[in-house]
């Protein structure tokens, strides 16, 4: 079977939109030539790809099982004219990344420069988000996400293997105004977060005693930021806080850790048809090296709270 691939765009367009009108305005096409085009495609592979109801066009299964092959086919070749442009006008590369707003702020972007000097052709374009984007849809090549996978749709890779334990933080001066770091002191201090997890910590502790955490947020890098603004004492993941707990802007302030979500980590996520793409492999190679660097940092940096709770 021969797929005419002078349709393929039309069909795309038409079994996204799931409207002929629509999608001719789109492909700035008539009507009945959108229509002709996908009735050339169907009688080439023999079977109906679309259901034809009184309002319109639908697509049936055959045709959402063809649009998932043809979706990832094309942005394929979209790659490919992307980095064969980029060859012959020798300008960059571009990749393109959702994550989320806490990765990119704690750790990311402090990173930037590097990935700069490590490839200047390669432009890495970040984009924030607390939603699970779809990649081919929203024009992305890799996402990074957190939680166990794995994902629909896309090849996933665990992104880092250090621990992500949960540690209690708090600014230096902040630590340096407790008695002790005794737990029953900890929770007479302003606390924030998510109760559940306190309440976890505690139990964790040996303290079984009622949180009520005087702020919650929902970004752990807006949280981390309130605790170096001297605002309480807050749970973080040691991977989001290394850079603040290296730099002396957090510290530790209790020995106790619990591990966090249950295993959960970053992984890395991107459209299968990407995998051996060279600028997702370099993405993957530095992410890699770059937390090899924190580990080393955060392990060369770490402190050990002393039992008066940090006075001099």
């Amino acid at each position: 079977m021969r797929l005419p691939l002078n349709t393929l765009p039309a069909f795309r367009v038409v079994a996204e939109l799931q409207n002929l009108r629509a999608a001719a305005e789109r492909l700035h096409l008539t009507h009945s030539a959108v229509s002709q085009q996908i009735k050339v495609l169907e009688e080439q592979v023999g079977f109906p790809l679309f259901e034809r109801t009184g309002r319109g066009i639908v697509l049936n299964s055959a045709g959402a099982a063809l649009l998932c092959s043809v979706q990832g086919a094309m942005a394929l070749l979209d790659e490919g004219l992307q980095a064969a442009a980029a060859a012959a006008t020798g300008s960059e590369q571009r990749l393109r990344v959702s994550v989320l707003p806490s990765f990119a702020q704690r750790w990311l972007l402090p990173r930037m420069s590097r990935w700069r000097v490590r490839h200047p052709d390669l432009a890495l374009e970040i984009e924030t988000s607390q939603q699970v984007v779809d990649l081919l849809r929203d024009g992305f090549h890799a996402a990074l996400r957190f939680g166990r996978g794995p994902w629909a749709g896309v090849e996933s890779e665990p992104l880092f293997d250090m621990p992500m334990p949960l540690i209690a933080l708090a600014s230096p001066e902040t630590a340096a105004a407790l008695a002790d770091n005794s737990p029953e002191t900890l929770s007479r201090q302003p606390l924030l977060g998510d109760r559940e997890l306190w309440q976890h910590w505690f139990n964790a502790a040996g303290l079984r005693t009622p949180v009520t955490p005087v702020a919650s947020f929902n970004d752990a890098g807006m949280m981390l930021q309130a605790a170096e603004q001297g605002l309480g004492i807050t749970l973080g993941r040691e991977l989001l806080a290394a850079d603040a707990l290296c730099a002396g802007r957090l510290v530790q302030v209790s020995p106790v850790s619990v591990p966090y979500e249950m295993a959960q980590t970053y992984h890395l996520v991107y459209r299968p048809s990407l995998r051996d793409w060279a600028p997702l492999v370099a993405l993957k190679q530095w992410l890699r090296d770059e937390q090899e660097m924190s580990r080393r940092n955060l392990h060369r940096n770490e402190v050990t709270p002393p039992p008066d709770g940090g006075r001099t």
